[in-house]
């Protein structure tokens, strides 16, 4: 939901000057003007900036120190493998005598965070010595293991002897991973192993002065709202990216892997798909620059080698990899850098005949993964969800669909414009959403006429992975009775606005939540979401740890009085398309409860779901050993396919069931028999 409007020539004390009512993007404050990094002196500045523009919270007390605190220890060791309670306790220590540091009056000081920094080298390296003293010659694999994995449902250790029988535990199962997860021998999985701690140390060691900072104004922010956050220039980058779908590059998705990157994959249409000279696993040891010698790259930090492949279209980079297959190879390849469009996170549509009575219908898919939209650092290329949705839907009315499914179950928001817009191409006018000091219309955000784009049956697919812009859309489809929805109990539950700040001389910018959403009924989503119309089975809905109110800090939920359009129900609305009433939704959802109930794939679907609460999060190495051995034909078909195959198979279920609901919706749905229909809400339940 946040965008950044770039090239404004306004800069005032370091920041860009523009903020546009509650669509986030670059907004003005008063900071100094900085060199190119942050300075502990300034670190006071942008507490106060942070509290100036949040929605809730306007001083540093206790409370906020104290989250601020367990946030920075979460940074600092967020699988608690590291730090003793003892060790945790003198760290808080040094951030409440930090925050001290910084009280009017007083010069300053930041050298509590090189003391913690210290503390880490030592504790990390002492924890890659026990490591290394475990894995060796002696070291068997117990199978027979079991522990907790979920940091959040563990204590910090009291005593070394404590962290160390964890961590005996945690090694076995890394180990399992690698004898698993490849064709490798218990001495080679053992040096992976340690040679990962390795890198774990090397990277603490790295960490610099600035990075301490960093780490710490982004704890604050976190302290704040789990939506608020500082972003360093590289996050600031990927930011940029993400939400105009286009970067300039090779076109390859990248991880790192015991000291190695590693080609996930290949996007489709990039540089090195038409170069047809990288493949998927290849692993990157070396690159070069245009003319320039090769720079080692093992072992150094993904983001580094990121940043090395990353560049201007036309410009070549060369790269040095080794590749397996039926022998290793090392080669040296040559790619041209190119536009890459990043076309899976692209608005997409499908079609799909069901027979209804006598009639064969067709029905269109509408994949939205997200609200993009943005454009290129010389204006030439732009993107927009809203203008994709638009074509999409016009597009699908020419074919004379009978229905769409609009599916924004894996879809996490974005930009809020692009969400109020798109909204508008379903219904006339009206409100569609709003915060503590405006509302949006969606003819404020759309260059077209008021009708609407497409007026058919619509079902919004969601899960509560679905938030922020998704939920917006979902709530305004529901309060103004447009569209049924289907999937998920309810949306994610962020309901919440933020700003974007970028700071001048490339060193990041401040994200800070500075309003609350509400849809037209007048609630928030914050929190609860979006609530589902038919809720379908599904691994999302049975766990308690997805959504918004498991998360860190997270603010409560207000509400408002409902500001729903003067025709929101009203005849006009009605001429437009069919209002979803609640007797409408009964009948549905009775008649989807009956069907699911008998289908194969939801069966497997609820054998997850209760697995999945039998274990409750503890990890038992030999019944992953004895699954994954089994399912080990299965585990490596789904690595020949693609993300965009494994995510559609995934989908199938849900898609498949909308179709059936708007089967009975078209066909003129009749209510279940009274046995029937008891046992389908039974069924439900269970």
């Amino acid at each position: 939901m946040l965008k950044i409007q770039k090239n404004h020539q306004n800069i005032v004390n370091g920041f860009s000057s523009l903020l546009v009512g509650i669509i986030a993007s670059i907004c003005l404050t008063s900071l100094p003007t900085f060199a190119q990094d942050i300075r502990c002196s300034d670190l006071p500045q942008f507490f106060q900036s942070y509290l100036n523009q949040h929605v809730m919270i306007s001083k540093v007390d206790q409370p906020l120190k104290d989250r601020a605190a367990n946030q920075y220890l979460e940074y600092l060791d967020g699988t608690k493998t590291i730090l003793l309670e003892a060790d945790v306790n003198n760290i808080k220590s040094q951030i409440m005598t930090l925050f001290g540091n910084f009280e009017a009056g007083k010069v300053p000081n930041c050298a509590p965070l090189e003391k913690i920094q210290s503390m880490i080298v030592e504790k990390t390296t002492e924890n890659e010595k026990f490591v290394t003293s475990f894995l060796n010659e002696k070291y068997q694999l117990d199978e027979n293991v079991e522990f907790v994995f979920d940091s959040k449902k563990r204590s910090y250790p009291k005593t070394v002897e404590e962290r160390n029988d964890f961590q005996k535990k945690l090694i076995h199962f890394q180990i399992s991973n690698y004898l698993l997860g490849g064709d490798i021998k218990l001495p080679e999985a053992k040096t992976k192993l340690v040679h990962r701690y390795e890198l774990i140390t090397k990277r603490v060691r790295e960490k610099t002065y600035i990075d301490q900072m960093n780490a710490f104004l982004d704890a604050f922010a976190s302290g704040l709202d789990p939506h608020s956050s500082f972003m360093s220039r590289d996050k600031l980058e990927d930011f940029r990216i993400d939400f105009s779908l286009a970067l300039e590059g090779i076109g390859a998705s990248l991880s790192s892997q015991d000291g190695y990157t590693v080609v996930e994959e290949i996007i489709p249409g990039g540089a090195a798909d038409r170069a047809k000279v990288l493949r998927p696993k290849d692993k990157i040891i070396s690159v070069a620059q245009d003319g320039g010698p090769y720079e080692n790259v093992i072992d150094v930090d993904l983001r580094d080698v990121v940043k090395k492949i990353r560049g201007k279209k036309g410009t070549k980079v060369r790269l040095t990899v080794l590749r397996q297959s039926d022998k290793a190879e090392r080669l040296e390849i040559e790619i041209v850098r190119d536009k890459v469009n990043l076309a899976e996170q692209a608005a997409k549509i499908s079609y799909k005949t069901k027979k209804v009575g006598n009639k064969t219908l067709t029905f269109g898919i509408l994949e939205l993964p997200s609200f993009y939209g943005g454009e290129s650092d010389d204006g030439k290329v732009k993107t927009s969800s809203y203008e994709d949705v638009r074509n999409l839907l016009l597009e699908a009315k020419k074919k004379k669909v009978s229905g769409i499914v609009l599916n924004l179950s894996r879809n996490g928001g974005g930009l809020l414009d692009e969400g109020v817009k798109i909204s508008g191409l379903f219904i006339q006018e009206g409100p569609i959403v709003a915060t503590q000091n405006k509302v949006l219309n969606k003819e404020e955000n759309s260059d077209t006429n008021s009708e609407t784009a497409y007026s058919g049956p619509l079902i919004v697919l969601t899960s509560r992975v679905s938030a922020s812009a998704s939920e917006i859309l979902a709530g305004a489809m529901k309060d103004y009775k447009r569209a049924l929805i289907v999937g998920g109990d309810r949306t994610f539950g962020k309901g919440t606005v933020q700003a974007v700040y970028p700071i001048a001389k490339g060193i990041g910018a401040m994200k800070v939540t500075t309003g609350m959403f509400f849809v037209p009924g007048g609630k928030s989503t914050q929190r609860e979401g979006v609530k589902g119309d038919i809720s379908l089975p599904s691994l999302f809905n049975s766990s308690d740890e997805l959504g918004e109110a498991s998360l860190d800090n997270a603010l409560p939920a207000i509400t408002i009085s409902p500001f729903l359009g003067s025709k929101a129900n009203s005849e006009v609305a009605a001429d437009k398309w069919t209002p979803v009433t609640d007797d409408l939704i009964a009948k549905l959802r009775d008649r989807s409860a009956e069907r699911i109930s008998k289908d194969p794939k939801f069966a497997e679907i609820r054998k997850e779901i209760e697995e999945s609460k039998k274990s409750d999060g503890v990890i038992k190495l030999a019944e992953i050993r004895k699954k994954s051995t089994a399912d080990k034909k299965k585990q490596k078909d789904e690595e020949k396919k693609t993300f965009a195959q494994r995510t559609s198979e995934a989908d199938a279920p849900f898609i498949n069931e909308s179709l059936n609901i708007f089967a009975d919706w078209i066909g003129g749905v009749k209510e279940l028999p009274p046995t029937a229909k008891t046992a389908s809400k039974d069924e439900a339940k269970n």
